[in-house]
């Protein structure tokens, strides 16, 4: 739902609502699910080993809530190299233009 999703604003957790992405770290890693260079703020972002399905990978669960977000590898772009692969029914969007209203004012910011 999200992964070609292209308007300003941020990403939170469908759960809790904790701040996690930027549309600003968002780019097309052609997985099909929404892709970010990091997270908004590292602290609302917790990661587990996860050894499911015959892999070993780094889960991302959001710190509040708990959610299971996604996982996170070391094949990204950026300064970081790390791709924060998410699946889109994790995430609420919340465009620039309703940050305020929504209760995340303090994000206006990133978008001027």
């Amino acid at each position: 739902m999200y992964w070609d999703y292209t308007a300003d604003g941020i990403y939170v957790d469908v759960v809790s609502g904790e701040p996690l992405f930027s549309s600003l770290d968002k780019y097309d890693a052609g997985c099909g699910w929404p892709s970010f260079t990091r997270p908004l703020q590292s602290y609302n972002v917790k990661e587990k080993l996860d050894k499911s399905h015959f892999m070993i990978r780094t889960e991302v669960r959001s710190r509040q809530g708990d959610s299971h977000l996604g996982h996170v590898f070391d094949d990204g772009p950026g300064p970081n190299g790390l791709r924060y692969c998410i699946n889109s029914a994790a995430l609420r969007f919340i465009p620039k233009e309703e940050l305020e209203k929504e209760g995340y004012g303090e994000y206006l910011q990133l978008f001027e």
